[in-house]
């Protein structure tokens, strides 16, 4: 029997035997189990869109700064200069007593640092006046430019005007005909003919003299001239030799250097600090796969990765120029690899032993577990500079905070770059530590845990944090860079040349490359005529000189002094002058603000 409720129509009827009444509980509990399972999934979908909405908020936000960076690097400056305070976000610029105070002291400030600058240029090395006359040492002839004689007629002639026109000739090419004289015994014939012996000669038949050759490297690889251009160039001359001529030329040159390039890379390792990097080529993928050689690790992964790409049929493969620069002798090496494979530097660094300067590819944090810690890897401090500048944009003020403290570790080493090692070691534990320190406790702070991971500047931090003891590696050693710049800027010179030569066309080839790479960025870093230099080394190996000690650019520029560019001295000691002056004012400035 059931028993209806009074009030609204539809209010339940309760039964009022006990078995129904159970029936109509577990109707009425299994319509709320119902209802909550469809709320809680309702719940769920709520919290994942919004989850969704946070993710697509972030992406776009990402992709905002990618499109900015884009920007950035399409059409702003490619300085990576750096001259903000991170106080300047926190300025009042209302018109009020604190502001008034502080333009006063503003201007004063300046007043200061005006005169510190002066005082700092006062001292800096005068520079010597520009010379518009042409050298005196090059050859002069005279032209008389006179009046017409019809009207020289009553005149008297009481001098001349002078004016010095530099002209240009293309370069001449000459003959050297060489006899050998040739004798024979009359009294005897069985003695037959006798000449004075032949000179070792860098092809067959003596056919091209040395200084063609140093021509064709220095052009190639010094002033990144492919082989076709250069037949333009000597076919001016007079002698239009073919491709394959000058490709022979080569070949046969890297042959006679390829002992003294071995010596450079010995002289590099043997130095206990060294920096490298490297750079992609393009490889041709030959016809005919070169066979391994036994007990040759480098041969055998040339013919895996070649023998892969030809099954792919791919007309190339990205191959590897490496530059190995010591810090202790002013050195340069290179080496050519198939690949970026870790093999690469394993094999060149095999028997090195000290610090080993490089970026964060994990080869390098490879040998250094191999090695047991007999090679210390450091990490280059402009990288993770240059990390936390490109992402500046997405936190600003985080950003400015991180870029002093950066900008501080340089000022340190611009105001010990002249001080022997040991004093700038000092002066890097007493001063640059502290800066770390303080960079550290940043980085482990509230400020630094509330950025995103994910950001970019996120991922600058991360960085620094993932590669904090190898930054600091450089502290220990005074003759260490702060940074792998230099070794970087060497990366120009095979960039320059690729945009020209385009590709290498063999292993052999990107081999050969490598070696002439050796010699002439070493003979640059030395600050020598390229061409004087290589005809010299030519001329003393074919001659059969096999110490190769005096032969090093290093050693040679010593007994060479008219080899050495002096310009490029000049022009590297006045740019540093003008940085140091530069930044001594920065500082000046600074200091008088902070007061």
């Amino acid at each position: 029997m059931l028993v209806r409720m009074s009030g609204p129509t539809n209010a339940i009827a309760i039964p009022s035997d006990l078995p129904a009444c159970q029936t109509l509980i577990q109707q009425q509990v299994h319509t709320i189990e119902s209802q909550t399972y469809l709320i809680e999934q309702q719940v769920h979908a709520i919290n994942e869109l919004h989850r969704q909405k946070q993710l697509l908020e972030q992406e776009r936000a990402e992709l905002q700064l990618t499109v900015a960076e884009l920007l950035r690097r399409a059409f702003a400056r490619r300085s990576e200069r750096y001259l903000a305070d991170p106080r300047q976000l926190q300025l009042d610029f209302h018109d009020t007593a604190e502001a008034a105070d502080a333009a006063e002291g503003l201007a004063l400030a300046v007043e200061e640092s005006g005169q510190v600058v002066a005082a700092h240029v006062r001292h800096r090395r005068p520079r010597k006046p520009r010379s518009e006359q042409l050298p005196a040492h090059l050859p002069r002839y005279e032209v008389i430019v006179d009046l017409p004689e019809d009207e020289k007629v009553g005149l008297q002639l009481i001098g001349y005007d002078t004016a010095e026109t530099l002209e240009f000739e293309r370069p001449q090419l000459r003959v050297r005909v060489t006899k050998f004289a040739k004798y024979v015994n009359p009294q005897d014939a069985r003695q037959g003919v006798k000449s004075s012996q032949r000179p070792t000669s860098l092809v067959e038949g003596n056919k091209y003299d040395t200084s063609v050759a140093a021509e064709i490297v220095t052009n190639k690889y010094g002033y990144h001239l492919p082989v076709y251009r250069q037949q333009d160039l000597f076919a001016g001359s007079g002698w239009t030799p073919s491709r394959s001529t000058l490709l022979n030329i080569l070949e046969a040159s890297a042959f006679v250097i390829r002992p003294l390039a071995a010596h450079l890379e010995q002289a590099v390792l043997e130095s206990d600090i060294v920096g490298t990097d490297d750079t992609h080529v393009t490889l041709l993928v030959p016809e005919n796969t070169p066979q391994p050689q036994d007990n040759d690790p480098k041969s055998r992964r040339a013919y895996e990765v070649l023998r892969e790409a030809k099954q792919q049929r791919r007309p190339s493969v990205t191959a590897r120029l490496w530059a190995y620069r010591s810090a202790t002798v002013p050195l340069v090496f290179f080496d050519f690899t198939v690949s970026r494979h870790r093999d690469g530097p394993d094999l060149v660094l095999e028997n090195f032993r000290g610090k080993l300067m490089a970026d964060c590819y994990s080869a390098y944090q490879g040998i250094e577990l191999r090695t047991g810690g007999q090679i210390q890897r450091g990490a280059c401090v402009a990288h993770a500079r240059r990390k936390v500048f490109e992402a500046r944009e997405s936190y600003p003020q985080e950003a400015s905070v991180v870029l002093a403290q950066f900008q501080q570790l340089y000022d340190l080493e611009d105001e010990a770059r002249a001080w022997p090692p040991d004093e700038r070691q000092q002066l890097r534990q007493s001063a640059a530590m502290p800066v770390w320190a303080s960079l550290g406790e940043w980085l482990a702070g509230d400020v630094a845990a509330r950025i995103l991971p994910k950001s970019k500047f996120g991922q600058a931090l991360g960085y620094l944090r993932n590669h904090w003891a190898p930054l600091h590696l450089y502290l220990s050693d005074g003759r260490m860079p702060i940074d792998n710049n230099d070794v970087e800027q060497l990366m120009k010179q095979i960039a320059l040349g690729r945009k020209n030569w385009l590709f290498i066309g063999s292993v052999a080839a990107g081999q050969r490359a490598a070696d002439f790479f050796t010699l002439l960025a070493s003979a640059i870093r030395n600050d020598l005529d390229v061409w004087a230099y290589v005809k010299d080394v030519l001329d003393r190996l074919l001659a059969g000189e096999t110490n190769y000690e005096p032969l090093r650019p290093d050693r040679w520029r010593e007994s060479h002094p008219e080899a050495i560019r002096q310009y490029r001295v000049a022009e590297r000691r006045d740019k540093a002058d003008r940085q140091q002056a530069r930044r001594a004012a920065r500082r000046a400035h600074a200091r008088s603000s902070d007061r």
